[in-house]
């Protein structure tokens, strides 16, 4: 066990070492995998790789969902900028008390745009088109020891702007580890190790004429233009998680994360669960923190826990504020069984 403990460290690490040399800052596609997820990390600032208590862990930190311990059913929706909307679902189940295994929907729909313009109609064909980005995964965790888990995802990543798309396939690995101190939790992940995005569609068809100099030559020879490659945003994250008040009917958890994405400067969030009675929760957090240029900081939110007939549902609503580009509100539903 030690040993196994010990490659997937070294694994862990040589992919941590690939993500902070691969520095692409503003040049990566699908970027709607690093939109936060979730009312409850969306309140506690984005702080969450080292927190394992609903099937978000999917997609946090894949390596502690096992540690959640129930079977859940997950959906997050966020009304995200110029109109467009972000949904994500999730569902794990225990194997096992020891095993889990989940599958995930991450959605970012932009809806219809007016207006299809073309050369020889500039002022609009009366047709619509459509923007999205998707993104399925498969999950699976294992407790390795009472205070050592870990988990992974391979998640199918398409992209669509009118009729052209892009495919490809990626990772993520998660650990946990539960320490002897006062209940302090070690998170860590990487997520989005994979392939690159390359837009390809009947768009993309052209006619050309290779030798326009020459008479007699097919002037209409059917081509393809080729697009670019683009890398997906690798990120690892490193985040600690401990409650400071475990008395009574009330309970706070302190929690943080340091961030690397190679679309991103390094950032580090944090966040607070105050839950009162096991009944309502009040959270709080800031993201981004150290970063020179960003529009996001303050997050609020609140939770609401309530159990029937053995069933437990749960509302979760979080608030972002991104300064002059406004404010995002993310509800969450959960149905523990």
């Amino acid at each position: 066990m030690k040993k196994l403990m010990k490659i997937t460290l070294v694994i862990f690490g040589l992919m941590c070492s690939l993500a902070t040399a691969q520095d692409k800052i503003g040049t990566t596609a699908a970027n709607f995998l690093n939109i936060p997820i979730g009312g409850k990390a969306i309140s506690m600032g984005g702080a969450y790789t080292a927190i394992a208590d609903d099937p978000t862990a999917l997609f946090w930190n894949p390596g502690a969902m096992s540690r959640t311990e129930h079977s859940d059913v997950y959906t997050s929706i966020t009304n995200y900028f110029v109109g467009a909307k972000h949904t994500w679902f999730g569902a794990q189940y225990m194997l096992t008390s020891s095993d889990a295994i989940g599958v995930s929907l991450n959605s970012l729909n932009y809806g219809d745009w007016e207006k299809v313009t073309t050369v020889e109609n500039p002022e609009g064909t009366g047709e619509y088109w459509q923007a999205s980005d998707m993104a399925l995964a498969l999950t699976y965790s294992r407790n390795m020891t009472d205070r050592f888990s870990i988990g992974g995802s391979i998640k199918y990543i398409h992209q669509q702007i009118y009729n052209e798309t892009a495919s490809t396939v990626a990772i993520d690995l998660g650990l946990l580890f539960i320490t002897q101190f006062n209940g302090l939790q070690i998170g860590a992940s990487i997520r989005n190790f994979g392939g690159s995005l390359q837009m390809r569609g009947r768009d993309l068809l052209t006619q050309v004429d290779l030798d326009p100099e020459s008479e007699g030559n097919n002037e209409n020879i059917v081509s393809y233009l080729k697009t670019d490659e683009w890398a997906i945003p690798l990120t690892y994250v490193i985040g600690v998680s401990m409650p400071v008040i475990d008395k009574g009917f009330t309970k706070l958890l302190l929690a943080g994360d340091v961030m690397r994405s190679t679309n991103d400067a390094q950032t580090i969030n944090l966040g607070a669960d105050l839950r009162i009675a096991d009944i309502i929760s009040l959270r709080a957090g800031y993201q981004s923190l150290m970063k020179a240029e960003r529009e996001n900081g303050l997050t609020l939110g609140v939770g609401i826990d309530i159990e029937i007939s053995g069933y437990s549902i749960i509302f979760d609503y979080g608030f972002q504020s991104f300064g002059k580009l406004g404010m995002l509100n993310t509800t969450s539903l959960a149905l523990t069984f």
